[in-house]
């Protein structure tokens, strides 16, 4: 097995909302914002070699939204995922999964592209997987989350017949966090689905060079969030999340887990350690560095 890297650009997100309920004058150390509040936040995915399959695990923001839509995000940055993807010596065509962590738009835009006045499915050869509570619940969203689940980049993956749930044959639980430990997606990887962010949230988990490389998604957005009570105001559940983040950090520290980052702009990964303030980052690498 081997993994990759794959930048797609930055964008900006409010550092209030990126940090709940924790005063600015403490989250500015770790994100520092500009003028009008915003942070910079990597959109960072993972490529997985794995035997003859060639796995995406979220693919950004893609590049077919307007440009009202893309100016209140502030794009950024020269990587973009066709160019990350043909650095490693692909292209979309040799993808043969699509790993949807969830459906926002910052984590699935790039699944669908337009072609004149189509919408198409962005990597034709490869089977896309969601959850199908998280299908459900981004499909018919609740009002705080819709603007976050756009359907054009959601309901064309349906209408291809490219997508498929993931089904768990078997799973084990870590509090109140469920892992799936076998499935039709992989009996080998592990994934952990977390409710507290958005409903079903899926964070894969691939064993790589004696390490559990886990895609943590927005459960840890970046390095800075490893604290407890940092919590976005995104999440909808944010109690639910206060445990989820509790019972994964328990269970990584007891499974040797390295966390890759998909939004922390400076960070790609961090080992963990327990320390009297709770578990926090060890050392910060590259995952080219494992």
């Amino acid at each position: 097995m081997q993994l990759h890297t794959i930048d797609t650009g930055f964008f900006k997100l409010d550092g209030g909302a990126m940090f709940g309920v924790v005063p600015k004058s403490m989250w500015v150390k770790l994100n520092p914002p500009d003028d009008n509040n915003m942070c910079t936040w990597a959109m960072r995915c993972l490529l997985v070699e794995d035997g003859n399959r060639l796995i995406l695990v979220d693919n950004g923001i893609g590049d077919k939204q307007d440009e009202k839509f893309f100016g209140h995000y502030y794009l950024h940055g020269n990587d973009t995922l066709e160019k990350s993807l043909n650095k490693r010596g692909f292209t979309k065509n040799d993808i043969t999964d699509v790993f949807l962590s969830h459906l926002h738009f910052d984590h699935c835009g790039g699944s669908i592209i337009r072609n004149g006045d189509k919408l198409e499915t962005a990597f034709k050869n490869a089977t896309y997987w969601s959850h199908k509570d998280h299908w459900q619940w981004a499909t018919q969203p609740n009002a705080r989350e819709k603007a976050s689940f756009l359907k054009e980049n959601i309901l064309p993956i349906q209408e291809s017949g490219q997508l498929k749930f993931v089904s768990a044959n078997s799973t084990i639980k870590a509090g109140q966090t469920e892992i799936i430990t076998g499935s039709d997606f992989s009996s080998t990887h592990q994934i952990a689905v977390v409710r507290g962010h958005t409903d079903a949230m899926m964070l894969p988990v691939f064993n790589y060079k004696n390490k559990n490389v886990a895609f943590v998604a927005d459960l840890f957005p970046c390095v800075g969030h490893l604290p407890i009570p940092y919590v976005m105001a995104y999440d909808t559940r944010p109690l639910i999340t206060l445990g989820e983040k509790s019972d994964f950090l328990n269970h990584a520290i007891s499974n040797n887990y390295v966390l890759f980052f998909e939004h922390d702009p400076a960070n790609e990964c961090c080992s963990l350690a327990k320390t009297e303030k709770g578990v926090r980052s060890e050392h910060v690498f590259k995952l080219n560095e494992l």
